[in-house]
């Protein structure tokens, strides 16, 4: 990614235009090594979470694990790679990496990003659609493996043309592209309208619908006993996964942008401040990838628990019983009874006649988080 910016001119430069003073250096060191930090541990504490308690395999926590994954991952194997490389206009790591260095974060975004609009038509159907066939544990896989198919055939041009290029004073890694005066901006503007524009597009227009609907007016076939609480847990997990797509979109934001003009004016990345620019919108870019579990933990009572559990060695940190039994796999014994009444308050009505039976089973229960699984 931070390749892109040299492609256009600095090969052309036998100096190092990047040198900044040491003091710069330390303050955007501790900048993206706090980003790196957050968003590692805090996405591994994710997938932990979602693996290891049975409670949490839920269609749309699937989705969440998947965007964990691939946000620390880029964090992981991009996020200080680009700070030094952007820091100091040099590349140190090799060719092969070179090519994956420019491959993957690409990849990722578009894992992130269409498990987010994953995420919201799952909402839609669940909300707007209440009794039509949900994804299953295959189904929503194989959705997931589509999304990592497309990300490494749209990001495989990168890896296909990138490459090293030794000259008197440094080694750069850059994208080489057969038309060196047009491809990069015309790939970067593909890549913006497939990673960004479109998806969120289909989440705006989706989350609309769903929220219009949630804080609006009644939902479609939803006419239990409980219908109050079951509404209020729609609502809380539309929210923080509005909040969550916000997000995404304000981080991007600035680095499309900026490689939209500066592919537009050239003249800017020969500008004195660029370089700074450039590292303010990377970091903002690459700080995407910690914001989420932050977002969970806030607004979900069973993330939170998970995190508590997790941090228990603190000694401020307290685990309460209501905390233990959050993350229990709650359900009835097997039968029809008990699968009734373990349909989802977020995403189902009760449609049993005994409506009775199950609403004594979930009076319990009513004011936690869903499970975000209607299946």
């Amino acid at each position: 990614m931070a390749s892109e910016r040299d492609a256009s001119n600095t090969t052309r430069n036998l100096t190092n235009q990047f040198v900044q003073p040491a003091w710069r250096i330390a303050l955007w060191s501790v900048a993206y090594s706090t980003v790196l930090a957050v968003a590692v541990f805090g996405n591994l504490i994710v997938i932990w979470i979602i693996l290891a308690h049975k409670r949490m395999r839920t269609v749309t926590n699937y989705f969440l694990l998947n965007l964990a994954f691939s946000d620390v991952s880029m964090a992981a194997f991009n996020t200080l790679i680009n700070f030094i490389y952007a820091a100091h206009g040099e590349w140190y790591f090799g060719e092969v990496y070179c090519r994956f260095h420019n491959f993957f974060p690409v990849t990722a975004v578009f894992a992130s990003i269409y498990s987010m609009s994953a995420i919201a038509i799952d909402r839609y159907m669940a909300i707007i659609h209440p009794l039509k066939p949900r994804l299953s544990a295959k189904a929503t896989m194989g959705v997931i493996v589509c999304i990592w198919s497309l990300a490494v055939v749209l990001a495989f041009p990168l890896c296909y043309f990138s490459t090293t290029r030794a000259l008197p004073r440094r080694t750069l890694c850059y994208v080489a592209w057969p038309r060196m005066a047009d491809d990069p901006f015309m790939y970067h503007i593909i890549v913006t309208v497939l990673v960004y524009v479109l998806p969120l597009v289909v989440m705006g227009i989706t989350y609309t619908i769903v929220g219009v609907t949630l804080w609006g007016g009644e939902i479609p076939g939803d006419s239990s006993d409980n219908y109050h609480g079951q509404l209020r847990a729609k609502r809380k997990v539309v929210k923080m996964m509005i909040i969550v797509v916000v997000t995404f979109a304000l981080c991007w934001l600035p680095y499309h942008v900026y490689f939209i003009v500066t592919g537009l004016n050239k003249h800017l990345s020969k500008w004195k401040y660029i370089q700074q620019v450039y590292l303010s919108v990377l970091w903002l870019a690459m700080s995407s990838t910690m914001y989420n579990p932050i977002i969970y933990c806030c607004l979900n009572s069973r993330f939170r628990a998970g995190f508590k559990r997790a941090f228990r060695w603190c000694p401020f940190v307290h685990v309460s019983s209501y905390d233990e039994l959050e993350l229990q796999n709650t359900r009835l014994r097997p039968g029809h009874q008990s699968s009734m009444c373990t349909l989802s308050r977020v995403d189902t009505s009760i449609l049993s006649k005994d409506k009775s039976t199950c609403s004594r089973g979930n009076r319990s229960r009513l004011n936690s988080e869903p499970d975000n699984k209607d299946n």
